[in-house]
C-alpha cells in the first residue's frame, strides 16, 4: 500500500516518532532504521521494513527504486511524506532522505550457531549505544559471527545504535543474555572465553587464542565484575604507554579482534 502524510499531527507520524523511545520499542517490537545505505544493507541480509517512509522531492536513485518496489510486493507500506515531518520524526535537522520501520530480531542464545565465524564479541554492561553500533560495525570488518549483550546493555535497536552500526545490525548476529544463561550455553559446547583485563592478564599479543573465540569486554566505566573474569578461559591486557589506564570499550574490543583474527587466520 501506498500514501501520503502531509499533517503533523496524523497518528502514524506520532507512532513513528515514539519508535525513538526504548518502551515503545519494546511494546511495538520495531525500530527505526535511516537512511539509503542502511536499508539497502538490509534488503540485502534478507530484511525489509514494514513500512518506507520517504521525502518528497527526494533525489532519484535506483537502490530506492528497488527497495520501494520490494517493500510493496512483500505487502508492506510505502509513505511519502515533507521533509520536515521526517525531520520530526528522525528527530535529526538534516535527516536521510528515506527511513524504514523494521521488526525487531530474535534475539536468544539459541539462534547462535557459534561454529559460524572464529571470533565473537561480547560486551557486559555496555551503556553507550554509540559503543555498542560501533562493535557492531567491528564485528561485521573482521568477519565475527555477532555481538553478544550481556546484562543490562544499551538497546540495540535504538536510533543511535542502528546509526552506529552503519548496517550492521542488519548483517551481523545479535543476542542478548544475563551472563549466567551465557556462561550455560557457552560451556554446552565449545568456545574460549578471552576477557580484556588488568588482573593476572598476559600480553594481548601472542596470547594463544582458539576458536570459537569470545572476546569479553565490560562497562565503559567499571570494567568486569571480578566473578565474571574469574570464570574466563584467558585474560588479555594492552599496554598503555600515555595517561590513560584503559581503552574505549568499543576500541579495545576491536584491537583484541584484529589480533586475535590474526592468530587464528593468519
Amino acid at each position: 500500500m501506498r500514501r501520503e502524510i502531509t499533517g503533523f499531527s496524523n497518528p502514524t507520524v506520532k507512532y513513528l516518532r515514539s519508535l525513538r523511545e526504548k518502551k515503545h520499542r519494546r511494546r511495538e517490537k520495531r525500530f527505526l532504521a535511516e537512511g539509503l545505505r542502511l536499508l539497502t544493507d538490509a534488503r540485502e541480509s534478507g530484511r525489509l521494513p514494514a513500512m518506507l517512509v520517504m521525502a518528497a522531492g527526494r533525489d532519484p536513485h535506483t537502490l530506492l527504486d528497488a527497495l520501494e518496489k520490494d517493500v510493496l510486493a512483500a505487502g508492506g507500506e510505502v509513505i511519502e511524506t515533507t521533509p520536515d515531518i521526517l525531520t520530526k520524526i528522525t528527530g535529526k535537522d538534516n535527516p536521510q532522505a528515506v527511513t524504514g520501520v523494521f521488526r525487531e530480531f530474535d534475539t536468544s542464545l539459541g539462534n547462535l550457531d557459534r561454529h559460524a565465524a572464529p571470533i565473537w564479541l561480547v560486551a557486559q554492561a555496555l551503556r553507550d549505544p554509540g559503543n555498542l553500533g560501533t562493535m557492531l560495525r567491528t564485528a561485521d570488518a573482521v568477519g565475527a559471527g555477532g555481538v553478544i549483550l550481556i546484562d543490562d546493555c544499551a538497546d540495540p535497536f535504538s536510533v543511535e545504535a542502528v546509526r552506529a552500526s552503519m548496517g550492521a545490525i542488519f548483517t551481523k548476529s545479535v543476542a542478548q543474555a544475563r551472563w549466567d544463561e551465557f556462561l550455560l550455553w557457552l560451556r554446552s559446547g565449545p568456545g574460549q572465553l578471552v576477557a580484556a583485563s588488568l588482573r593476572d592478564a598476559v600480553a594481548y599479543r601472542g596470547a594463544d587464542y582458539t576458536a570459537p573465540c569470545f572476546l569479553l569486554v565490560g562497562n565503559e566505566s567499571r570494567g568486569l565484575p571480578q566473578e565474571y573474569e574469574d570464570a574466563c578461559d584467558l585474560r588479555v591486557t594492552m599496554p598503555m604507554r600515555g595517561r590513560a589506564d584503559s581503552l574505549n570499550a568499543a576500541v579495545a574490543a576491536a584491537v583484541l579482534a584484529y589480533e586475535a583474527l590474526a592468530r587464528l587466520d593468519p
